[in-house]
């Protein structure tokens, strides 16, 4: 990220998010903020060459002159301290029918990380105002890749005593775990740990107002008054 300006990411940052809440009263889900990180990109400097137009499906989401990018949303809990991701579904190598092995579970994981950068952003929102954080952290950040943590069986609350396996976890690394639930699909969540560490991935911070300004109408009147 050295020949990119990160002044220039903060700045557009700011204002590419505030102008959406000039319109929009809803937190920037996954689908918004491809678009808005798109915007902000380009307008930093840094030319998009290819999206995945909101697919949702695995992996790379932005191609651009930093590489790919994974595009996540997240809300922050316990006062900013952490937030959770979800990930792949894992049913091709996991499964309540099949609960598969660890080496074949990390192996899948890492096998979809055809990016460079996870892009989160993540927001704390009270009754009035919402704040953000965008991340840039790289895609091979150790607490965002299986190989770092020891993985055990999930089991239920009773399930032990009947060995049946409902999942899997890892033990925690500086307050980062990851977790793969059989009944959801067998889907991977990341909780991360907003360490002193990942801090300094930040790019760009703002907190927008949840009251627009404007309405669709209202923006229509303004651009087609030729």
């Amino acid at each position: 990220m050295s020949s990119i300006n990160n002044t220039q990411f903060s700045n557009n940052f700011t204002k590419c998010v505030t102008g959406y809440h000039f319109i929009n009263t809803e937190p920037v889900n996954e689908t918004v903020w491809e678009a808005i990180n798109c915007q902000v990109l380009e307008l930093s400097g840094c030319p998009v060459q290819k999206t995945s137009s909101g697919s949702h499906s695995p992996g790379q989401d932005i191609l651009c002159a930093l590489g790919g990018l994974s595009n996540k949303s997240a809300k922050y809990s316990k006062k900013r301290t952490e937030f959770a991701i979800s990930s792949y579904r894992l049913t091709t190598v996991c499964s309540d029918k099949d609960c598969g092995n660890v080496e074949s579970i990390v192996e899948e994981i890492n096998s979809r990380k055809n990016y460079d950068y996870y892009s989160f952003i993540v927001r704390e929102e009270n009754e009035d105002e919402i704040y953000y954080d965008w991340y840039l952290i790289p895609a091979d950040y150790p607490a965002l890749s299986p190989s770092s943590y020891a993985w055990e069986p999930m089991y239920g609350q009773r399930g032990k005593k009947t060995g049946d396996q409902i999942g899997w976890k890892t033990n925690e690394i500086n307050g980062s775990k990851m977790t793969i639930t059989f009944s959801m699909s067998s889907q991977l969540w990341l909780t991360v740990s907003v360490t002193e560490e990942l801090k300094s991935f930040i790019v760009g911070s703002c907190t927008v107002s949840k009251k627009p300004k404007l309405n669709y109408l209202q923006v229509y009147e303004m651009f087609s008054k030729v």
